[in-house]
């Protein structure tokens, strides 16, 4: 046969009806406050880092289909100053672009450290030639300054930010869909 308690358990707590007012008051108070708004979540940029003529520059990594070392290239003749060349990516022809000469830096020329960063979007795509790759990071979307005046010409068209280490983040966006690259010519 079950037997029923006839006691309170020693967890359970009598309180006193002055207590119970003061405590229904206490939560009352609490939901009758006004919320405050959330802090707006921090937007982080993921960033592909490299250096371009002794400067520190960065585009989104979601443009960025992979970067790999510049083996073979083959000059167009009749091309534009900034298109270095064409090069074979696993059986994919791909123009590549200076930013030295696009951008007018001075040129550091090739080395083993140079590689080719494959900026993409649907409609374009093409290798950037940059001096070497310095990795990836994450940034916040207020961490960017609008400009350096410094930076004046076609860079500053080009351009999405600069953060605080002076690393300039390029619009890779409208570095995609720009007329200045795309070579419409004929010969």
């Amino acid at each position: 046969m079950n037997s029923v308690p006839t006691t309170l358990p020693s967890s359970a707590r009598v309180i006193s009806p002055d207590d119970e007012r003061r405590l229904l008051r206490e939560r009352a108070r609490l939901l009758a406050r006004e919320v405050q708004p959330e802090k707006a979540a921090r937007t982080e940029l993921k960033l592909v880092a490299f250096k371009l003529a002794e400067e520190n520059y960065a585009v989104e990594s979601s443009y960025v289909r992979e970067v790999y070392p510049l083996k073979s290239l083959t000059p167009l003749p009749g091309a534009p100053s900034f298109v270095l060349g064409l090069t074979n990516l696993r059986g994919e022809i791909l123009s590549i672009v200076d930013l030295h000469a696009f951008f007018e830096l001075p040129n550091q020329g090739l080395s083993d450290r140079s590689r080719v960063i494959v900026l993409r979007s649907p409609k374009m795509e093409f290798g950037i030639l940059a001096d070497a790759v310095m990795g990836t990071r994450e940034i916040g979307t207020d961490d960017l300054q609008p400009t350096l005046p410094t930076l004046t010409g076609i860079r500053e068209e080009y351009l999405k930010g600069v953060t605080g280490e002076r690393l300039i983040v390029l619009d890779a966006e409208r570095l995609l869909t720009s007329p200045s690259i795309i070579v419409n010519e004929t010969v």
